[in-house]
């Protein structure tokens, strides 16, 4: 759903460019079952006009009566919804969930539209940025962003947000391995690219929802499809696919880098990439295989499972001592 924050930031941009303040609202954390993640964004201006989602209809209803109202006066708050915890608010989310949300109330100044330009540069991919909120006082820090880790972090005096482009799943080639990647990397919230060439290998496959590239994944790499948001998995025992794959990924700031095959396999991809590839130690240090977490998986089922899980290991800045 990255894209509709994108779309949110963007009406922000507008309506605060035509003189009108805005409040812009984002997930902070959700506990038992929600429909928005840490995160997600919504923008209300003056006239009760939005954008974006929080919940799916019953918390959007129940903010847009309070900033009708004149609630939200303060340069920034934080509002809980689904418990007794916070007395302003009486809604119950119909899946039993509690939601925290984040409200930003902008001035329709240059400092905030300048803000405003930053974030959506990050949405879409041109840089991965750090945004720090100061409460009470809401004063906003922007700085770059190399780690990966949690979208939100907060503490007694700020809130940390990171922030960049949709999370992407490239698929280097097609395999009954990617096809179950793609299904799982689909539910879990990546945006999901696989490039093959090879028409007899796509012939009568369906995916809904993924875009699928009748191109070799080491060109789509080259001509930028990779942003540090990427996890790019190899997953044919084609070396021309996947070794191509690798030699482009580990060029690009891909978050995660993987390929399949068994460890004897591995070491002999790794002598090839560095003898005819020219990788070096640090390059070959970013490639994780053999991939996925070492869960026993025989089935191509288990083996996606196993590949996502070390996915989101490294995308939450988990260490493997730490599982």
């Amino acid at each position: 759903m990255q894209h509709l924050d994108l779309q949110v930031v963007h009406q922000a941009m507008q309506w605060s460019g035509n003189g009108q303040r805005v409040w812009l609202c984002t997930v902070l954390a959700t506990y038992g079952s929600a429909p928005r993640a840490p995160g997600s964004l919504l923008a209300v201006n003056e006239a009760g006009h939005w954008v974006g989602s929080l919940s799916g209809g019953c918390v959007e209803e129940d903010f847009l009566e309070r900033v009708a109202l004149g609630e939200f006066p303060e340069p920034v708050a934080i509002v809980r919804y689904g418990d007794d915890s916070d007395r302003r608010s009486s809604i119950r989310l119909p899946c039993g969930g509690v939601l925290e949300v984040l409200v930003e109330n902008l001035p329709a100044d240059c400092e905030v539209q300048a803000h405003l330009r930053a974030l959506a540069s990050a949405l879409q991919g041109q840089r991965r940025l750090l945004r720090e909120v100061s409460l009470p006082d809401g004063t906003r820090r922007l700085s770059d962003d190399s780690c990966q880790g949690p979208r939100v972090e907060r503490d007694s005096t700020r809130v940390c947000l990171r922030v960049g482009a949709a999370q992407r799943l490239l698929l280097a080639g097609y395999s009954s391995v990617a096809h179950y990647c793609a299904e799982f990397g689909k539910g879990l919230g990546f945006e999901v690219i696989l490039c093959d060439p090879r028409d007899e290998v796509l012939e009568g496959v369906v995916l809904d929802g993924v875009e699928v590239r009748r191109e070799l994944p080491s060109e789509f790499i080259a001509n930028g499809g990779c942003h540090a948001d990427t996890a790019v998995v190899a997953l044919t025992h084609d070396p021309k696919i996947d070794d191509l794959a690798m030699l482009e990924a580990v060029r690009t700031e891909a978050f995660y880098i993987g390929v399949m095959g068994s460890k004897a396999t591995s070491d002999k991809r790794r002598e090839r990439l560095q003898r005819i590839g020219g990788l070096d130690s640090g390059e070959l240090a970013r490639i994780h295989a053999p991939i996925g977490l070492n869960l026993g998986s025989k089935t191509p089922a288990e083996i996606a499972l196993a590949v996502l899980a070390d996915i989101l290991r490294m995308r939450n800045d988990i260490e493997r001592a730490a599982l």
